[in-house]
């Protein structure tokens, strides 16, 4: 990747760091709550090449976009995507660190608009390349929290912590269990035998548009209404009958996806994992309501599919991808089969990553 910043600026960078996206297992709306997720790191990254600049500007360019954008530190940039480089660097100063005037190029083959956390890879990737250039004293969980704070602040995402905490901590051949409240981790493997398939279900989708932010208000106001701090403090389902819907279902996903991971890596083999994840997409599509017919068509194929375990759409949902939990001999055949069912019923679905196979 640091060919491309030496085709954008006619020089070597100073610096370069890369970051993967995600898939989430289980977890999903949870960690914005306080609670539990699940996800696994892509192989599929972003990079980011830095230098320092000769003027007063910063120079963003991307292989995605033809012009490159400038700004300054006094000024957040109109375009969408340079708020977040922005935001990034703005954190970085708020915590105590002078980030100078720099040329920056993005290159990628981790898929926007899919619910593979790109947003979170462009952010740590742009995070640990500034750490390297500067030797600043931030550990990966630091990082993060940047992150997080960048997207929110200047994205206008309110979202949680599981996004940034993945790309900066994750790897490819475990998952990552992370309590977003404490921040406590650690690495799980997969069931033997089991393999992580992701396909994308053709429809894009973008969280500043979406209901996102009204889901977590919605959760908010839940909180209000029982009187707790965080969903998170709620450990029955039985806690929520005095909620009025919406905010009874809401919260009731909240609850039951929180046991859900707890009850995956307390020990379960694959078909167990499975079942998790078809109630968690059930649970999604029902009680979150952030599914949508597309998504529901390509998750049912894969869960009518002798081979796979279990489905579900990941990431935030209203559009993106799904993943599945696959016998790991079979994975290639489940691509190609229900790819094609799909496509024959009028999808425009693709495999978006390599499979995830047990080490």
């Amino acid at each position: 990747m640091s060919r491309g910043f030496h085709a954008a600026f006619g020089r070597a960078p100073d610096a370069v760091a890369s970051a993967p996206g995600r898939v989430n297992l289980l977890g999903e709306h949870t960690d914005y709550n306080d609670g539990f997720v699940l996800p696994i790191a892509l192989p599929q990254q972003t990079t980011v090449s830095i230098g320092l600049a000769a003027g007063r500007d910063f120079t963003l360019r991307s292989e995605g976009f033809a012009k490159p954008l400038s700004f300054r530190r006094d000024r957040l940039p109109d375009e969408p995507f340079g708020r977040y480089v922005y935001g990034c660097i703005a954190e970085v100063g708020i915590v105590g660190f002078d980030v100078p005037p720099l040329d920056i190029h993005v290159g990628s083959d981790l898929p926007m608009g899919v619910g593979l956390s790109s947003s979170a890879a462009l952010e740590i990737a742009t995070l640990r390349a500034v750490r390297a250039l500067l030797k600043l004293p931030l550990d990966d969980v630091a990082i993060a929290k940047l992150a997080q704070r960048a997207e929110i602040d200047y994205a206008g995402v309110r979202c949680g912590i599981m996004d940034q905490m993945a790309s900066s901590l994750a790897d490819t051949e475990r998952a990552l269990f992370l309590d977003a409240r404490t921040l406590a981790t650690r690495l799980w493997s997969l069931p033997d035998g089991a393999a992580v398939l992701v396909l994308d279900s053709g429809v894009p989708r973008s969280l500043v548009t979406s209901g996102f932010n009204q889901r977590r208000g919605e959760c908010e106001e839940a909180c209000r209404l029982l009187g707790v701090t965080s969903l998170r403090d709620v450990r029955r389902v039985d806690q929520l009958e005095s909620l009025p819907d919406p905010w009874q279902r809401r919260a009731r996903h909240v609850v039951t996806e929180n046991a859900r991971v707890l009850r995956a890596v307390g020990g379960s083999d694959a078909e167990t994992l499975g079942e998790l994840m078809n109630a968690s997409h059930a649970s999604l599509r029902d009680d979150y309501e952030v599914s949508i017919p597309e998504l529901d068509r390509l998750v049912s194929l894969l869960q009518e599919h002798p081979a796979v375990f279990g489905a579900k759409l990941t990431g935030a949902g209203f559009g993106g991808a799904c993943v599945a939990v696959c016998a790991a001999d079979r994975i290639a055949d489940v691509a190609a089969e229900v790819l094609g069912d799909y496509r024959r019923l009028g999808g425009r679905g693709r495999l978006l990553a390599p499979p995830v196979l047990p080490t």
